[in-house]
Formats: C-alpha cells, structure tokens, sequence
C-alpha cells in the first residue's frame, strides 16, 4: 500500500458512524505492549477492517483499536522503518485528534542508555531530540490539523507528569524515573558509538519511534505524555547482543505494572 492510500479523515468517520463512544484520552502503546489494551473496555475494530488505516508490520504490535467511553487505545503503531512516511508513521494521533480527543499519552519500549535505568523500569519522557531525519508536518500543510509552526518548548506537559508521579506513588510508593528520549530511524540498533554521543548530547533513552506522533500531537493542540519501557541497555552498556523478540518479553513483563498506571490514570478525574 502506498501513503496516499491512507486517509484519517475516511478512518474517522468509519469510525464515529459505528461507535456511539467518544473518548477524550487516546493512549498509543509500543512493541511488546499491546496487552496492556485488554486492560480498557470498548469496541475493537481492527486495523484492516478500517477505511484508510494503515497496518502494523512489526512484531508484537497487536494492529487493534480499542474505542471505550472515555479511552481510545491502539494497540500497535506504524513506523518509519517499515516504509512508511513519518506523515504516516503519526496516524494515531492525527485521527485521535480527528475522534474528538484532547489528551494522548505515547508509550514505546526503549534502550536504556542512563546509567541508572534497568530493564523493566517505567520512565516518563520530560522531552525529545528528533534525530530521525524527517517531521509528519512536512509538505503541503491542512490548517485544520493545527499550524504549521507549533511550538514544543513543552511538549510533554508538567501537568500529566506530575499526575502520573503522584498515581505512582500512590501504587508503587515510589517515583518514576523522568528522561529525554532519542527518536531515530532504525531499523538496526545503535552502535556503541552513536550511544556515547547520544548520552554527549543529552538523551537517556533511545527508540525508533513516538516523535513523529509527539509533533503531530502538539500540531493538532493535544496534550501530551510519553512513557518508555526500558526493555534493554542500549549498544555499548551490555556484553549481550540486542534482539527485537528480547525487546518484546521485556516488554510483555513490563505490562502488568504499565497496565496498572494506564487504568489509574484514565479513572482520574478531568
């Protein structure tokens, strides 16, 4: 299929004429984290069933929406990596936007690249650095998806942080970790190399995904929070090799506590 044959404005209304449920929390989950969507009620429509939807290659990303009476969840994401425009790696949050929704939170299984992460842990993104080499808002621009120029000096809001820090030591009885994620193009992991000069320049976690959604996101005026899961140390930090199916059981072992935050949150009152 080519980008030109996905339209979010066909995917929503699909959608709005079969649901009566109109979210306002759309919640994007990564590799390995699909699961965590069985967690929420509602509708599930699967991507392929969708006018104008695009499809998840990747291994575990499940390829379902889930459309309940305050949660919009996809379970599975698109990427640059598998072809697809970075226009159409942020469909999510250009059709949450399309769906009614104010508020989206991104989460994406990433390599660990400060010291003090371990596999497993839960770290909220406080912001990014896009070295992935493209923007969903290049070309011709739709002013009724936001402006062309949005700016990003907080584009993770203080306010979601705060609420998911306290949700967790409510749960936990302990803080999340907080980090700057590096967004680049994949599909090969890093090399030791590009992990120092990441780390010179300021990133603690790095993935192959969520910044193409996060600037969309902040076009269309959503609110914005972003969730990793370190699944691995990034190249360099372990004397063992990287794998994609390692990435996925870490984070399928991550899902019961993701789960857990995710429901907490969309229970909080607005």
């Amino acid at each position: 299929m080519k980008d030109s044959d996905f339209s979010v404005v066909e995917a929503a209304q699909y959608l709005l004429a079969r649901t009566s449920y109109r979210p306002s929390l759309a919640l994007v989950l990564g590799s390995g984290l699909s699961e965590v969507g069985q967690a929420f009620d509602g509708q599930e429509f699967s991507y392929s069933e969708i006018p104008g939807m695009p499809r998840s290659t990747v291994a575990g990303h499940r390829g379902l929406l889930k459309i309940g009476p305050k949660t919009l969840v996809f379970q599975g994401r698109f990427h640059h990596y598998e072809g697809y425009s970075f226009h159409t790696a942020a469909f999510p949050a250009f059709l949450a936007h399309r769906l009614g929704v104010s508020t989206i939170l991104l989460t994406n299984a990433a390599g660990g690249i400060h010291t003090s992460y371990h596999p497993g842990d839960l770290v909220l993104i406080r912001d990014h650095i896009n070295l992935m080499g493209g923007n969903p808002m290049l070309g011709p621009h739709d002013p009724s998806f936001g402006p062309r120029f949005f700016d990003m000096t907080e584009a993770y809001s203080a306010s979601l942080r705060t609420q998911l820090q306290n949700l967790a030591s409510m749960l936990w009885g302990q803080r999340l970790a907080e980090g700057v994620y590096a967004g680049l193009s994949g599909p090969n992991y890093e090399t030791p190399a590009e992990i120092r000069f990441l780390k010179t320049i300021g990133a603690d976690l790095v993935g192959m995904s969520t910044v193409p959604e996060a600037l969309a996101a902040r076009s269309c005026g959503l609110t914005l929070a972003g969730l990793s899961v370190v699944t691995n140390l990034a190249a360099g930090l372990s004397a063992k090799p990287l794998n994609h199916t390692e990435v996925e059981q870490a984070g399928k072992d991550a899902q019961v506590a993701l789960a857990q935050l995710l429901t907490a949150w969309a229970a909080t009152p607005a």
